[in-house]
């Protein structure tokens, strides 16, 4: 009878038990499907389109009234908003327009993977070799914080005026903050990992594959982000100061062009569509790939 007793206890508490571990599950298995719904349609737009169309029209506005009130009585100092938009109108008409910002985005992209090409490899070396970081790191964060238009002087007697010049103000400007972006990532690995990965025979380019570059791609996406900032405005910098009519017209030229015949229509044309493509880029490649990394990680609840 004694024997019968102790044994009932036991299992009640593995009954028990049993019941904690199904809860939990079913708590785990409820959260998972929280993360993987989709945000609501009305709701993506509410939060994501409405603030900033908000902000373009007030934007708007405060513009028109300047220009209405007469508190900027100059027309030829801040245009009206219709000024502008009749500028882009008429070269839409022309087939002008299309022209610009694709002379400009070609050469940007083209530039920015350059750039990735070099920056990823000189990162991780950076970052792996500790007499290669004492070398180049301080010359890699002082390129970083050098203004990019202080390259377009040398790159147009080294190289001339054509798009090597073009591009290698975009390398100059890009590739440090690529690989500081990436050095930086590494750095931020838990060492268990690399221990994990070392245990499981990952070493050498396997290691770097499969253990250092998937835990370093936070920092690397963030570097690669600032490093297509630096290659824009690298871009700009040359075509504003570096202009001549075998390189085209692209949205530099249509700036400096403005300003060449204080037409500050052009001038507000060019920095709109400068902001445009910037914007554009960033909706397109890096809030994806953001949004992949952090779902990649469980740390997107939604979207």
């Amino acid at each position: 009878m004694a024997s019968t007793d102790t044994t009932r206890p036991a299992e009640g508490a593995g009954a028990k038990d049993g019941g904690d571990l199904a809860g939990l599950e079913a708590g785990l298995d409820a959260l998972e499907s929280v993360q993987q719904g989709r945000t609501p349609l009305r709701q993506t737009l509410v939060e994501k389109v409405l603030p900033p169309t908000v902000a373009i029209l007030l934007v708007l506005a405060v513009w028109q009234a300047l220009v209405s009130f007469e508190i900027v009585d100059d027309p030829t100092k801040l245009p009206a908003p219709s000024d502008v938009w009749d500028v882009l109108h008429q070269a839409w008409l022309q087939g002008e327009l299309l022209g610009y910002i694709w002379t400009s985005v070609s050469r940007g992209l083209l530039g920015f993977c350059f750039a990735l090409l070099i920056g990823t490899p000189l990162g991780l070396l950076v970052a792996r070799v500790k007499f290669v970081r004492a070398a180049i790191g301080p010359i890699l964060s002082g390129l970083q914080s050098l203004p990019s238009v202080a390259w377009v002087p040398p790159a147009v007697i080294w190289l001339g005026l054509n798009n090597s010049m073009m591009y290698a103000v975009i390398l100059l400007g890009a590739v440090p903050s690529i690989a500081n972006g990436l050095v930086s990532g590494v750095d931020q690995i838990s060492p268990i990992f690399l221990r994990a990965g070392r245990t499981l025979g990952a070493t050498g380019l396997r290691n770097t594959w499969h253990i250092v570059l998937p835990a370093a791609l936070p920092g690397y996406v963030a570097g690669l982000k600032q490093g297509w900032a630096f290659s824009w405005r690298s871009l700009m910098a040359a075509e504003i100061i570096a202009s001549f009519p075998d390189l085209g017209v692209g949205l530099g030229q249509l700036l400096e062009n403005g300003r060449n015949a204080s037409d500050m229509a052009m001038v507000f044309e060019a920095i709109l569509l400068i902001l445009v493509v910037g914007i554009a880029i960033d909706l397109l490649i890096f809030s994806p790939l953001e949004r992949w990394v952090l779902r990649s990680r469980g740390l997107l609840v939604k979207g």
